[in-house]
C-alpha cells in the first residue's frame, strides 16, 4: 500500500509539472510576435493591410518591391497592393474615405493633399515620425518637398520619393529626321534653349514625326514659365500673370508651337494613344516627364533614349522645372493604424526608397543618403540630370492649396491647346478665374 501511494504521488507531481510546461509553451502566458521588437501584432496573428496607388504596370512592379522587402523583414505583416487608374484615383479615394472604407495606406497626389487634410480622415503623422517606432524622421527630408502635406506644423503625408521634370528624347527619331546635333551637344555648348527646341521640333514635324507632346498639366506650364524666368504667383500667393511679361511669353510660345504643329497636345491624340506609347513606337522626338517612364522605356530593348534638362530662354543652361511629388498617408480609421504607420515610415525611409528605386526605379529619392541610386545608374546615360533637376526644381505650393483651381485652369488651357482660343484670351481667362477662386478661398 505504501509503494502504491508513493507511485500515485509521483505520478500526480509529474502530471502537474507537465501541465505547467505545456501551458507556458502553448500560450498560457503572454504571447509575443514571431519578430519581437519589430512589426506585427503583439499576439502573433497576421496583420493584413491594403495599399492603394496609381501607376503604369512597370511602376506597380517598383512599388511591389518595397512591399515585398517589408514583408520579408516582418513576417507577421501582409500588404496587398491595389492599383487604381490615375484618371479617377482622387475621386475614388475621396469617396472611400468619406464612406469609411478607405485602404489603410495610400498614395496622395500633391493637388489632392489639401482636400484630404480638410476632411479630417487622414492620420496626423507628426508624433509618430519622431517616435522610436518610425523608420524615418521628418528632418531627413528636404523642407522644399513637404508642400501641402505639412500644415500648421502637423504632417499628414510623407513623400514617397520625387520626380523632377525633364525631357526624354528619342535618339532614333531624331536621327531619322536628319538631326545630326544632339540635345546633349547643344546643352554642352550652352545653346539648349527655346530657339533650339523650336527648330528641332520643326524638323521632326517636317520629317513626318511629332516634335513634342504637350500636356495641360500645370507642372508643364510652370516649367515653361520658370524656364523663361517668369512667375505665376508672388510670395503672398497672389496670381500675377497679367503683370509678369516673362510668364506671358511662355503662353505665347506654347500657343505658337501648337499652331505650327511642332507641339502636339495630348488631348488631341486618338483615344488610347498617349505620349509614352508614341515615344516607344518611335513616333515622337520629345516627351516631358519625371523618372516614372524610365522602367517602361528600359524594358524596350529597341528604344534608344536619354534625358536632357528643360530648355531655357534666359541664357542660363538650367532653370527650375516643376517637381512632381506623391505622398503616402494613413487612414485615420484604419483598424491597424499603428502598423500602417510603421509600414509608411519604412516605405518612405532611406532603406525603403533604396529597396524600390534601385535598378531603374520610377522616381528620385526624397530622403538623405541614397543619391547613388541615380548617379550610379547606367540607363539612361545622363541619369545625373535627375539629381541636378531636383536640386534646383520647385514643388509648386501655392496653386495646389486652392481646391479645384488646378482643374479649372486646366480646362481653360485645354481650349488653347485645342486651337479654340489664342494665348491672349487664354491668359485673360486664366487670370480672371485664378483671382476669383483665390479671393473666395481667402474669404
Amino acid at each position: 500500500m505504501k509503494r502504491k501511494w508513493s507511485f500515485l504521488k509521483v505520478t500526480a507531481l509529474f502530471l502537474t509539472l507537465l501541465l505547467v510546461v505545456t501551458g507556458c509553451s502553448s500560450g498560457g502566458g503572454k504571447k509575443t510576435s514571431s519578430n519581437e521588437g519589430g512589426s506585427g501584432s503583439s499576439d502573433g496573428k497576421k496583420v493584413e493591410l491594403t495599399m492603394a496607388a496609381w501607376g503604369n504596370p512597370a511602376e506597380i512592379k517598383v512599388y511591389q518591391k518595397g512591399l515585398t522587402e517589408y514583408e520579408k523583414q516582418n513576417p507577421n505583416v501582409k500588404i496587398k497592393l491595389i492599383p487604381v487608374p490615375g484618371d479617377n484615383y482622387e475621386q475614388k479615394l475621396m469617396t472611400e474615405l468619406s464612406g469609411g472604407k478607405a485602404h489603410d495606406i495610400f498614395y496622395v497626389g500633391a493637388e489632392t493633399m489639401p482636400k484630404l487634410v480638410e476632411t479630417g480622415k487622414i492620420a496626423d503623422l507628426t508624433e509618430f515620425l519622431e517616435s522610436s517606432a518610425s523608420h524615418v524622421k521628418a528632418d531627413e527630408f528636404a523642407d522644399g518637398l513637404w508642400g501641402a502635406a505639412r500644415k500648421d506644423g502637423k504632417i499628414y503625408g510623407v513623400s514617397v520619393d520625387n520626380n523632377p521634370l525633364l525631357m526624354y528624347y528619342n535618339k532614333k527619331v531624331l536621327a531619322e529626321a536628319g538631326i545630326d546635333k544632339s540635345p546633349q551637344e547643344y546643352f554642352d555648348e550652352g545653346n539648349w534653349n527655346w530657339k533650339t527646341f523650336e527648330e528641332m521640333t520643326g524638323k521632326l514635324k517636317a520629317a513626318g514625326k511629332r516634335g513634342f507632346v504637350a500636356d495641360k498639366w500645370s507642372a508643364h506650364l510652370f516649367s515653361w514659365v520658370w524656364s523663361n524666368g517668369g512667375d505665376l504667383y508672388d510670395d503672398e500667393a497672389n496670381f500675377i500673370l497679367d503683370e509678369n511679361p516673362k510668364a506671358q511669353e511662355a503662353f505665347e510660345f506654347l500657343d505658337k508651337n501648337i499652331k505650327s504643329g511642332n507641339f502636339t497636345y495630348t488631348g488631341s491624340l486618338p483615344k488610347g494613344q498617349g505620349a509614352d506609347a508614341m515615344f516607344m513606337s518611335n513616333q515622337v522626338g520629345f516627351v516631358a516627364a519625371g523618372r516614372w517612364l524610365t522602367p517602361m522605356f528600359s524594358e524596350n530593348k529597341s528604344l534608344e533614349f536619354d534625358y536632357i534638362p528643360w530648355p531655357t530662354n534666359t541664357g542660363n543652361k538650367m532653370e527650375p522645372a516643376a517637381i512632381a511629388i506623391a505622398y503616402m498617408s494613413v487612414a485615420k480609421d484604419s483598424k491597424n493604424v499603428e502598423e500602417a504607420m510603421k509600414f509608411m515610415s519604412y516605405y518612405t525611409s532611406a532603406e525603403g526608397q533604396k529597396a524600390r528605386l534601385a535598378g531603374n526605379g520610377n522616381a528620385v529619392p526624397s530622403v538623405n543618403g541614397v543619391d547613388e541610386l541615380i548617379t550610379d545608374d547606367a540607363i539612361p546615360e545622363h541619369a545625373k540630370y535627375l539629381i541636378d533637376a531636383r536640386e534646383i526644381g520647385v514643388v509648386e505650393d501655392k496653386q495646389v492649396l486652392i481646391p479645384g483651381l488646378e482643374k479649372e485652369l486646366g480646362d481653360i488651357m485645354d481650349l488653347m491647346y485645342l486651337g479654340k482660343q489664342d494665348a491672349a484670351k487664354t491668359m485673360d481667362a486664366v487670370s480672371k478665374k485664378a483671382k476669383e477662386m483665390i479671393e473666395d478661398y481667402k474669404k
